[in-house]
């Protein structure tokens, strides 16, 4: 690879800054970015020797806001499709950060019980 190429990360590496993460096996999930790939005409990886993707930093940073689209507001394809295509909103860097879900779950949970016991104390 060239200097140029540096610029451009694999499938995986894409996965991996995605956290899409297989449930069966725990590894970086390609197949999901390989179906955006299908629905989303945004997405436009460059394709060389041995059919191996890359991805600039155009392409991820629509792949960023794609799952935040479908993964964090629960849209489905349809209504993510017109979202990137009308340009509705700019999604900022914060609202475009992966979230983990569990984690704000047990937080949650955890602040609850704090105000109960305060509650109960107070």
């Amino acid at each position: 690879m060239n200097e140029n190429s540096k610029k451009y990360k694999t499938i995986g590496e894409v996965a991996k800054i995605l956290n899409l993460v297989s449930k069966k096996n725990g590894k970086p999930s390609t197949h999901t970015i390989r179906f955006w790939e299908k629905e989303f005409k945004q997405i436009k990886p460059y394709i060389l020797a041995g059919n191996r993707r890359y991805y600039d930093e155009k392409s991820i940073k629509t792949l960023k806001k794609i799952k935040f689209l479908l993964k964090d507001k629960g849209m489905t394809i349809k209504g993510a499709k017109k979202q990137l295509q009308n340009n509705i909103s700019e999604l900022d860097e914060v609202n475009n950060k992966t979230i983990n879900n569990e984690n704000i779950k047990i937080k949650l949970n955890k602040i609850s019980e704090i105000l109960k016991n305060f509650k109960k104390n107070g």
